[in-house]
């Protein structure tokens, strides 16, 4: 083994030159988890600080409520409005007190509004998070650089509310990734759900689908946030290039996504009708509706970027046209007061006469100049298309027929009700002679079609011009039959006036 002193005189024969540090592109994957680990900070630092309320607060595991939190302002935030803070607290109140049940309401409701507090990070000026991390620039030398970023985040609404919103931070601390490509990860998400789905782990694929939920509400958030940067300025979004590119590329991506959601839609819709363990079906009918909001928030998100093209043509105009915005205040503290605290009384008085002297005056009136006049007169309009741009061709998949009868059981029921040169007959015996037929779903087609006739939609039928309405009548008796109760219903053809009906659509043309 190399004792110490040999290895401190083999050190100079082995740095024959200076050893290069490794690159940024080596060193991206450190950034990336040291970027990931700082997002997760401020939900460790809540446990470290509870000790620090007034109160015994250890028995609280307040990352578990952190990440609730996340979990539910994600899950409520739409494409224009946000959860409701007062909503996100009565949710995590059941957590909190199974946590400590024997504890007070009051201090439940305290540790959610603590933990929501801190995770909005109420205390600072900008109500965000900052990490310090090292990474070697181009030229091979170690730099530190501030990592800034926010969990949730409280946005404006309409009517003065104010609404909570989870950012792509707080998203990927939820799925346990960072800077990931919303795209190639909602479609790894949707891949791993459905073949988890055809294999039948549904707890697994329970975990996949939220995570694919979580991807489509991240998706969304970042079109939304490029509209609004239009909306504040429409120079500082590139139109050219960048956000059509994002548009078609993110149209296509609802279609593909759409298309895999409704065959996983269909395949769990299976499975949970297949299904003989509760638990199964349970899981099942929950993952049902979790791909059911994904297939709507898509939906949503295909509607918002159908509108972003005219929303920006809209802005370009608006903001064209606006008038110039005014220059920028004087920073009284920064200009005036900092300088001025250390210098003596009669120094400062000097310059604070002549600052209120020049900065104060009559106010002159603005006038047109003739150059912005002469260029906006024989500036040639833009020709723009009335219908704007051509709409794609929408990719029609058949639905899967899914009905429990047949075109031919239909007819069969049809023929076996077809009473027009018949007297009227009961439903028992009407059950009797479907089932002769050796069809066991036939009955059940013969009585659903009874019940629907209990009440005929005699109106529809005549101003449609039919010639016959099936009618069943209830006078009371009641139905014996081994699968059906009920009233044994009279059921019949009615024939309609087709000579009235005639007259009338001739009077109403």
């Amino acid at each position: 083994m190399t004792s110490p002193a040999n290895t401190d005189t083999a050190a100079p024969q082995l740095s024959a030159g200076p050893r290069p540090a490794p690159g940024p592109a080596a060193d991206e994957g450190l950034s990336r988890r040291l970027r990931a680990l700082a997002c997760t900070a401020p939900l460790h630092d809540l446990d470290v600080r509870k000790a620090n309320l007034a109160g015994e607060y250890t028995v609280y595991a307040m990352a578990e409520v952190a990440l609730a939190a996340i979990d539910h302002v994600t899950l409520n935030m739409d494409f224009d409005t946000g959860a409701d803070h007062d909503q996100i607290v009565a949710r995590l109140l059941p957590r909190v007190a199974a946590q400590a049940p024997d504890r007070p309401v009051a201090e439940h409701e305290r540790v959610a509004r603590w933990v929501l507090e801190n995770l909005i990070n109420v205390g600072s000026v900008d109500r965000g998070f900052r990490a310090v991390y090292g990474t070697f620039n181009t030229d091979g030398v170690y730099v530190r650089r501030d990592y800034d970023f926010k969990l949730i985040e409280e946005v404006p609404g309409y009517g003065g509310t104010v609404y909570l919103r989870a950012t792509d931070e707080a998203v990927n601390v939820l799925v346990g990734a960072l800077d990931t490509d919303v795209t190639s990860a909602q479609i790894a998400a949707e891949v791993k759900l459905e073949v988890l789905i055809s294999r039948g782990r549904l707890a697994d694929a329970q975990l996949a689908a939220e995570q694919a939920r979580y991807r489509t509400v991240q998706y969304a958030e970042t079109l939304r946030r490029t509209l609004e940067a239009t909306r504040r300025n429409v120079r500082a979004v590139d139109w050219l290039h960048t956000v059509p590119d994002m548009i078609a590329e993110a149209l296509d991506h609802v279609a593909d996504r759409y298309r895999h959601e409704n065959a996983i839609l269909t395949n769990i819709r299976k499975a949970r009708d297949e299904a003989e363990d509760p638990e199964h079906k349970r899981r099942a009918a929950e993952l049902v509706d979790i791909v059911k909001d994904c297939i709507r928030r898509h939906t949503q998100l295909q509607s918002r970027l159908l509108e972003a093209g005219p929303l920006f043509r809209a802005e370009q105009d608006r903001q064209a046209f606006a008038p110039p915005a005014p220059h920028a205040g004087l920073d009284l503290y920064g200009q005036l007061l900092a300088p001025l605290l250390p210098l003596p009384v009669e120094e400062s008085t000097r310059a604070t006469d002549a600052f209120f002297a020049h900065g104060t005056g009559l106010r002159t009136p603005t006038s047109v100049r003739i150059g912005d006049l002469v260029d906006l007169l024989l500036t040639p309009p833009l020709e723009r298309e009335h219908l704007g741009a051509e709409m794609p061709e929408p990719d029609l998949i058949a639905t899967p027929d899914d009905s429990r009868f047949s075109e031919e059981q239909l007819a069969r029921a049809m023929t076996l009700l077809d009473l027009e040169h018949d007297a009227p007959r009961r439903l028992s015996g009407l059950l009797a002679e479907a089932r002769r037929t050796g069809d066991t779903d036939l009955p059940y087609l013969v009585a659903l079609l009874a019940v629907h006739a209990a009440s005929p939609p005699v109106g529809t039928a005549y101003r449609q011009g039919e010639r016959r309405l099936l009618f069943a009548v209830d006078d009371g008796a009641e139905l014996d039959d081994p699968e059906f109760g009920g009233a044994d219903l009279i059921v019949g053809t009615a024939l309609l006036d087709a000579v009235g009906m005639a007259a009338d659509r001739q009077e109403a043309s």
